[in-house]
């Protein structure tokens, strides 16, 4: 089965949010969403697929020493070579070959621009969505299926080669050495571990550093008024939430106030079974200002109920430290650490292996790192019992990148996942009204009509379902119109209207 890359067509849609994100040494106010479609020539016959993506400054590089429009302007150019380097590749034998080049030709090229791997496989990983969708449309069969049956004739046993200390990660079940493997091996895995998707996902709420906690915290001149909830007090009531995911600052006496009030307000509101996490932000350039931070918690007689509800500890540490030998250190000598995971720091193949060794329980999945990467993360966690595999958000939003993501978390089996997205943008009310009407008929089960006539998220019970996602090719279930958007070649960073 030939496949190549027909034809690529990359737009730019200006987006607003309804109120500040800020997150890590960044504020977020607007930001560019990019829709990439590429037509793949499939057995003689061509199929268009669609993947999309906020590109928000300071996550990728998290360098304080640049400007948005330079952020924005290192994401475009990676997002363009790596759709030149799927179009070089050629006619392949398969998804697997077309990705895998790809994915080597971009390596190459972002080391002679020194680009980190983070930022240069995030243009490889909208290729991948794009082309996956096309696939799947090809086949006719839903993202799950193709996963448990190894349609895309994944090679995981060319991943794992590239991870020396993959091997001693391996269960009994799949103790053959990887650099042993062949791909039906991998049929074999993939099966065993992705027989059933999940038909609901609960949302994880975000609380962002400046996010008001209570209606009495927002000024005057900043309620919204725009029909959807603003407060996490509001936000709980609402969407029924349970589940949360907690920003800290890395300044300890106020991350201590913080999760104090947080502490009184989510135990009065949410259900009793609620859970959070924590998320750390790179804020920690060394693990000894979080331990105390830990550990001022765990003196704190009051909060000792809400910190037993903390699922994990999502990066605390720096990129430049998180992976290091005295961080592996650091983790042997604090043998009662809360669970720990990497997310910025899960940059390349091998990363989540040294993460393993280093002493953390595991990594996210964002579609922003890839869907394969996702998978073969997926599969080596669950080769022992306790890792953890989390769901984590770029501020995603429908109509395409929030229901791809969805579709990729349901059939992993990741339970929970950071929304915020339908926090941060006020639903799809800023879309063309065809695209509007169209998520409501083809996506009824995850979006609803707003009373003031847009879709917005439906969040019943801290749930949302995922039925209508795994059903589609890749999470949706209509082709947009992108004539609407700004052609890339035609976008500036001015049209932003951002300081």
């Amino acid at each position: 089965m030939p496949i190549r890359i027909a034809n690529a067509d990359l737009r730019i849609f200006n987006m607003h949010l309804r109120m500040p994100f800020k997150y890590g040494i960044t504020t977020l106010r607007a930001l560019p969403h990019l829709f990439m479609k590429l037509d793949l020539a499939i057995d003689g016959t061509t199929k268009s697929g669609l993947s999309a993506d906020h590109l928000p400054p300071k996550w990728f590089t998290k360098n304080p020493n640049t400007q948005a429009r330079d952020d924005i302007a290192d994401m475009i150019e990676v997002i363009r070579a790596a759709v030149t380097h799927a179009q070089q590749a050629g006619d392949c034998a398969n998804l697997h070959e077309l990705w895998y080049k790809t994915y080597t030709a971009q390596k190459s090229w972002a080391a002679t621009k020194n680009f980190p791997p983070l930022l240069w496989n995030f243009g490889v990983s909208l290729v991948e969505r794009a082309i996956i969708e096309a696939f799947n449309k090809h086949l006719n069969i839903p993202f799950p299926q193709c996963l448990r049956e190894n349609r895309f004739r994944l090679d995981l046993g060319q991943i794992y080669r590239e991870q020396v200390s993959a091997d001693q990660f391996f269960g009994p079940e799949f103790s053959k050495p990887p650099r042993n493997w062949r791909r039906t091996d991998s049929d074999q895995m993939l099966r065993a571990f992705f027989q059933q998707p999940l038909t609901k996902i609960i949302a994880r709420h975000t609380v962002g550093l400046a996010d008001p906690l209570t209606s009495a915290d927002i000024p005057a001149n900043e309620k919204l008024n725009d029909g959807l909830p603003q407060s996490l007090e509001d936000c709980i009531k609402a969407y029924g939430l349970t589940h949360f995911k907690i920003k800290l600052s890395g300044d300890v006496n106020h991350d201590l106030a913080r999760l104090r009030a947080l502490a009184k307000l989510v135990t009065t509101h949410a259900p009793r079974h609620f859970a959070y996490t924590l998320d750390g932000n790179e804020n920690f350039k060394q693990i000894e200002p979080f331990q105390q931070l830990w550990k001022t918690l765990q003196a704190e007689k009051d909060l000792s109920l809400f910190l037993s509800k903390c699922l994990f500890v999502e990066q605390p540490l720096h990129r430049d430290v998180a992976l290091s030998d005295e961080t592996q250190k650091a983790h042997q000598s604090w043998p009662d650490h809360p669970p720990m995971i990497i997310d910025e720091s899960d940059a390349e193949f091998s990363s989540l292996p040294r993460a393993l060794e280093c002493g953390y329980q595991g990594t996210s999945h964002k579609n922003c790192k890839g869907i394969i990467k996702g998978i073969a993360n997926a599969c080596l966690l669950r080769q022992k019992p306790g890792q953890i595999l989390s769901g984590e958000d770029l501020s995603n939003v429908g109509p395409v990148a929030l229901l791809q993501d969805l579709a990729v978390c349901a059939s992993l089996g990741i339970p929970h996942v950071e929304r915020n997205g339908h926090h941060y943008f006020r639903g799809l009310s800023m879309f063309p009204p065809d695209i509007q009407s169209r998520i409501l008929r083809h996506h009824p089960d995850l979006y609803t009509q707003h009373k003031e006539n847009f879709p917005t998220v439906k969040i019943q019970t801290g749930t949302m379902s995922t039925t209508s996602t795994i059903a589609a090719p890749l999470g949706l279930n209509f082709d947009p119109d992108l004539s609407p958007f700004t052609p890339l070649d035609q976008w500036t960073f001015d049209s932003l209207g951002l300081d």
